[in-house]
């Protein structure tokens, strides 16, 4: 990994933020024969992009959502060639337990053109393919699309492929102002053909402005690992009802809104933690659950144990498993906005993109992606290569 410490220099292309969305306009722009520099105040990537599930969840999203996340999963699948880490092509079960959540999926999957995306499944064959204790399911469903991986060793993969690239990392390195054609750093000025902020939830620290005007806020998120002994391991990634309230493809049925409402009324208590209750397995067996959302400019730091606790009561009530030990807890923080993007262009050349729904992994390759195609149109000297 690559930690650059020179103090002043330029590139065709500084990306600063070294997240998913930032790795992704670096690698979109050094495919294209740019010269990149990405610069970072921590030493590697440690925010939303390694504390997440790792599921890449393409089939649950809708409009431009599902546009940048099919632009993503072919980039996932092509860095995980390239850079030797464990992508694989899992797709996602959705355990149903009553007759509301099973409608949301029968509507879903019975949709134009869904059939190829969307497979309704019986109650025996969703236990046959995930741990789930015997009477909790009446069916569900398995979307075909989406991907898992480890997050934790992806990002960091990612970077020492980016830097075998070419790309010039500039860790432990805080940008202090920015405009479209350089970036002021802490240890030196960076001139630049075009920038690319791509710092998630602290998009207020460098533009408040912005920030403010358009209520990017920050989503705070509880999440664990577990142990477990369990008779048999996950296919693939395992959503619930509650994911069902949270995905853009499933928002505006009038199934999902009579599921919120009887789902609310029931778990109140669950409700009050906005619980997305999922589950993915990683290759050591270990299994990560989650997860909780509490929005504020800036959320405090003090989890309360009654979520993790209800995480363990949910997964021990849904999923045959036994001798559970924690692993690990942690607090998971990514930007929330009234879209589901931000994607501005405050000044020439200066570009402010994040994925503001907590779907940074399954769109941000994507949105990178198109973000760098539409400049480098726009823009010919940077097709060419050379500071602009």
């Amino acid at each position: 990994m690559t930690r650059d410490l020179v103090a002043s220099g330029s590139a065709d292309l500084v990306v600063v933020g070294s997240g998913i969305v930032g790795l992704g306009a670096a690698y979109a722009a050094v495919r294209r024969g740019l010269s990149v520099i990405v610069v970072d105040r921590t030493d590697r990537p440690v925010g939303a992009t390694i504390r997440n599930f790792g599921h890449i969840c393409i089939g649950t999203q809708m409009g431009r959502a599902r546009e940048f996340a099919d632009t993503t999963r072919g980039i996932w699948l092509q860095l995980a060639a390239d850079a030797g880490f464990w992508v694989r092509e899992s797709g996602t079960l959705i355990a149903a337990r009553n007759v509301g959540e099973l409608a949301v999926l029968e509507r879903a999957a019975g949709e134009a053109g869904a059939a190829d995306d969307v497979r309704m499944l019986s109650a025996q064959a969703l236990r046959e393919r995930a741990p789930l204790r015997e009477g909790t399911v009446i069916g569900g469903a398995f979307i075909a699309s989406d991907l898992q991986t480890n997050p934790r060793e992806a990002a960091d993969a990612i970077v020492r492929h980016l830097s075998d690239l070419g790309v010039e990392f500039r860790f432990r390195t805080a940008v202090t102002g920015v405009s479209g054609a350089r970036v002021e750093t802490t240890r030196g000025t960076i001139d630049a053909g075009r920038v690319v902020v791509a710092v998630g939830h602290d998009v207020d620290q460098l533009l408040p402005d912005l920030a403010e005007s358009l209520g990017v806020v920050r989503c705070a998120l509880d999440m664990m690992r577990l142990g477990a002994t369990m008779p048999r391991a996950f296919d693939a990634p395992l959503l619930t009802g509650w994911s069902l309230l949270r995905y853009g493809r499933f928002a505006d049925y009038p199934e999902t809104a009579a599921l919120r409402e009887r789902m609310h009324a029931e778990r109140p208590d669950l409700a009050a933690l906005d619980l997305n209750q999922m589950y993915t397995q990683l290759p050591d067996g270990t299994l990560i659950l989650g997860d909780s959302h509490a929005k504020a400019v800036q959320p405090g730091p003090f989890q309360p144990e009654s979520a993790f606790g209800a995480f363990v009561d949910e997964a021990r009530a849904l999923l045959d498993i036994d001798d559970i030990r924690v692993i690990e807890r942690w607090q998971g923080v990514y930007a929330s906005g009234s879209d589901e993007f931000l994607i501005e262009e405050p000044e020439p050349g200066l570009h402010v993109i994040a994925a503001t729904t907590g779907i940074g992994m399954t769109t941000g390759l994507g949105l990178a992606e198109h973000t760098l195609r539409n400049t480098i149109e726009r823009t010919p000297q940077l097709a060419q290569g050379g500071t602009a």
